[in-house]
């Protein structure tokens, strides 16, 4: 079984992995950052509300600040409006069907200024919003909507958070190598939200990118070819 999941493993990484495309946020069509296209647009390069990402291959070690938003990636200079409680569309690139695992989406509030010049670093600043795993021992995985068209996600923004400025963190967790670490693959991405309306709710329970996963941590060393129940990594989901 281990050989023939490697050999599946290995004609993934040949012929995909994946991104967040584009998205619906407040009603408005927002594209999002093309690691293909982008940095070869000089002058011309689009002014995007989500963060660069170098292509569509994984971060695979929990300790690196990669893992946060991605290797190499750089604030976004805009913002999109969105009101508190409403809900976010996010569209996946065709996600590969050998790659199942869990979706995960955190917001940490950027500061009053916004978020166009602000990176969390190591800090605890990030609430989970949104989290799917594996329903029970089968083989239907948050991720598996993603592999077919029109590779859709939906969160809602919480209704009970302060308006401002957020950065949103959405990732799949890929586990197809997961049996020993390093093996999981994680495909983070961050987009920049200026939120209106909501209330006065200052999230607790924050956690730090890296620092919020470890490599021992059931959700991360994981053989996901056996009939066995997922943890899924890092805190409880926020609640209003």
């Amino acid at each position: 079984m281990k050989v023939l999941a490697t050999l599946l493993a290995s004609v993934g990484l040949v012929a995909a992995h994946g991104y967040v495309d584009n998205a619906t946020i407040g009603g408005q069509y927002y594209q999002f950052y093309q690691p293909y296209m982008d940095p070869y647009m000089g002058n011309n390069k689009p002014q995007r509300v989500s963060r660069s990402i170098p292509g569509n291959g994984p971060v695979e070690n929990v300790g690196s600040i990669d893992v946060q938003c991605n290797a190499g990636s750089v604030p976004a200079p805009l913002h999109a409006p969105a009101a508190a409680g409403s809900t976010v569309t996010l569209h996946w690139t065709l996600w590969p069907d050998s790659h199942m695992g869990p979706v995960i989406t955190y917001m940490a509030r950027c500061p009053d200024t916004g978020c166009q010049n602000w990176s969390p670093g190591t800090s605890a600043v990030w609430f989970k919003i949104k989290q799917g795993g594996r329903d029970g021992t089968t083989n239907n995985w948050a991720a598996t909507p993603l592999m077919k068209s029109p590779a859709t996600y939906q969160y809602t923004i919480p209704s009970c958070i302060r308006p401002g400025y957020y950065l949103v963190r959405h990732e799949i967790i890929a586990l197809h190598s997961a049996w020993a670490y390093p093996g999981a693959q994680f495909y983070p991405g961050c987009h920049q939200l200026q939120v209106t309306g909501g209330g006065s709710t200052t999230p607790s329970n924050l956690v730090s990118f890296p620092g919020a996963y470890k490599s021992t941590d059931p959700g991360v060393t994981y053989d996901a070819y056996k009939a066995q129940t997922y943890t899924i990594p890092g805190p409880a989901v926020f609640t209003c």
